[in-house]
């Protein structure tokens, strides 16, 4: 039988010099007893994964608003595709593996329904903005409370690269880089997927020089990405992909934002428009009578104004229920 003493002990034997050992985390800022057979990483991890915040993520849009077929990309398969990229570099690394699937786990909680549609909006309605990678530290550390807590308590490391996931602000650890990158990787690549099957995109679309570098299958520029980060990021004191490779990645984003993102092809006029009314109509709504949002949230209208707490309900909603909670509303 393996306890939690062996687990931390086999970190130390199998894991690199410079991975981030569970045994010397800087803790929770509420100190726990420790689990008898689960490293601290692993223990954040699996409450990530039976959070309400979690489960959510299926049914919060990725990129497409309102997609009619079943195989598009949610939150949630976004997050299990970065936690998939993130686990195979850290393995061959030898980094920490739960640390990383933790981090990747946990970094999209605090996303909007709607997409980045949904984010932009919030944004401009919340006083000092809104911004998702600090929504989702939030869930974790307020919303998201169990039993005799509040927030899930977690890790400093984990909260750390939840944060940090995106932005210019450095991570802490590794295995937060290694998350940084796998998100970019991930996202970049499922949403040309995407892209393609819904017919905004032919593959002959793409930049040739990025195709050229990474491959012309979905699997080839996966596998590409992934063997250049674990080849620079063994070699050097960074996570990340040599120049070339960058350079291309860089490319692929800012086609993907001009012709996806932004294209008028996959977010029509009017759906974008349907966006900005449902969710500041449920702002306006909840603001100006804060005792219509849920009671588990009130003790945030208690303590932060309304406004703080119209923004974190409407943020934790789906998709659907956004629209569902609106059209009850208003009709």
């Amino acid at each position: 039988m393996l306890v939690r003493q062996d687990l931390e002990k086999r970190e130390y034997d199998l894991l690199s010099s410079r991975a981030t050992r569970a045994a010397e985390s800087k803790g929770r800022a509420v100190p726990e007893d420790d689990c008898d057979f689960r490293t601290v990483f692993q223990r954040d991890r699996d409450r990530i994964i039976h959070s309400k915040a979690f489960r959510r993520l299926m049914h919060k849009t990725q990129v497409f608003l309102s997609p009619e077929g079943d195989h598009y990309r949610t939150r949630l398969t976004h997050t299990l595709e970065v936690t998939q990229v993130a686990r195979t570099i850290s393995r061959a690394l030898g980094l920490n593996e739960d640390l990383t699937e933790a981090i990747a786990l946990g970094h999209d909680l605090g996303h909007t329904p709607f997409g980045h549609n949904g984010e932009a909006v919030l944004n401009d309605l919340y006083p000092g903005g809104f911004r998702h990678n600090e929504q989702s530290l939030r869930v974790v550390d307020v919303l998201e409370s169990g039993i005799g807590r509040r927030g899930m308590n977690l890790t400093f490391e984990v909260r750390d690269g939840i944060l940090n996931h995106t932005g210019s602000l450095p991570v802490a650890t590794p295995e937060g880089a290694v998350v940084k990158i796998s998100d970019r990787i991930a996202y970049i690549n499922h949403d040309i997927d995407d892209a393609v099957r819904s017919g905004i995109l032919k593959l002959g679309d793409l930049p040739e020089s990025a195709m050229l570098c990474f491959g012309m299958t979905h699997s080839e520029r996966i596998s590409s990405m992934i063997g250049n980060v674990i080849q620079v990021s063994d070699s050097s004191d960074r996570v990340g992909m040599d120049e070339e490779h960058t350079e291309q990645l860089l490319l692929l984003r800012s086609f993907m934002f001009e012709n996806v993102y932004m294209s008028p092809n996959v977010k029509k006029e009017e759906e974008i428009n349907k966006v900005a009314q449902v969710i500041e109509s449920l702002y306006n709504y909840y603001v100006r009578d804060p005792s219509r949002l849920p009671d588990d949230i009130q003790f945030v209208v208690e303590e932060e104004g309304p406004e703080t707490a119209a923004k974190d309900h409407i943020a934790g909603m789906t998709d659907r229920f956004a629209l569902n909670t609106y059209n009850g509303l208003f009709g």
